[in-house]
């Protein structure tokens, strides 16, 4: 019920994670990402805490490889989860495990990881994939956004899609886009990329107001004369 892209910019250090599902606010279980550090996409079966767990050990510069053993090792029902890893290499290691729902694959490459599961066809994480490294020029967020549109013109999941969102972390300790469509009975990657476009103008002031207001531009809302 769960498609999901990891990634890192090799142009910039950033990381991002992008994730879609007929479930609601998909974004707000499976979506970790922390800057200088790598991503985790825990899905299938979800435990939310696999995240945090496997940021923690890649800042102790454990690679994917060993964070997954570690998982294997120690984690609960791990049988049931689809997980991927991304360090801060760009270097990646996923895990199906035997309960995985439905079709399901994981399709990998230098920096970029995708991952789903009761899928309409296996070839949707290669489809995403495939579209993130047609675009090496863009930013991460265009060449995610793309990739979950490749994901959806792919086949995507056997539901329809009702959820969506996306996770860029860069320099700073909090996401510098963390943008959710947590239920939608529309187009929802119409309106995930529209929701990007309006961001990402304004995507770098809100950094600049947090780290030094002086030289922040205007807030533009009505009375910031």
């Amino acid at each position: 019920m769960t498609f999901s892209i990891s990634a890192r910019c090799e142009r910039t250090g950033m990381f991002g994670i992008a994730v879609s599902s007929s479930s609601p606010a998909v974004a707000a279980r499976c979506a970790h990402a922390r800057a200088g550090v790598g991503v985790v996409a825990t899905q299938n079966i979800t435990d939310p805490t696999l995240g945090p767990k496997g940021l923690d050990l890649l800042a102790k510069c454990l690679t994917s490889e060993e964070v997954i053993a570690r998982f294997k090792a120690e984690a609960s029902h791990f049988d049931y989860r689809q997980v991927v890893v991304l360090d801060k290499t760009g270097t990646s290691t996923g895990h199906s495990g035997i309960k995985t729902l439905g079709t399901h694959t994981i399709a990998q490459a230098p920096n970029v990881a995708a991952a789903g599961n009761l899928l309409s066809s296996d070839k949707v994480p290669q489809a995403m994939v495939d579209s993130f490294l047609s675009m090496p020029d863009a930013s991460l967020g265009d060449r995610l956004v793309a990739a979950m549109k490749a994901a959806v013109a792919a086949g995507g999941e056997e539901g329809p899609v009702h959820s969506v969102g996306m996770l860029l972390v860069d320099k700073v300790a909090w996401p510098v886009a963390d943008l959710r469509i947590d239920w939608s009975e529309g187009d929802v990657m119409d309106e995930f990329e529209t929701l990007w476009k309006l961001w990402v103008p304004q995507m770098e002031a809100y950094v600049t107001r947090a780290l030094d207001p002086s030289t922040a531009p205007s807030y533009g809302v009505p009375g910031d004369e």
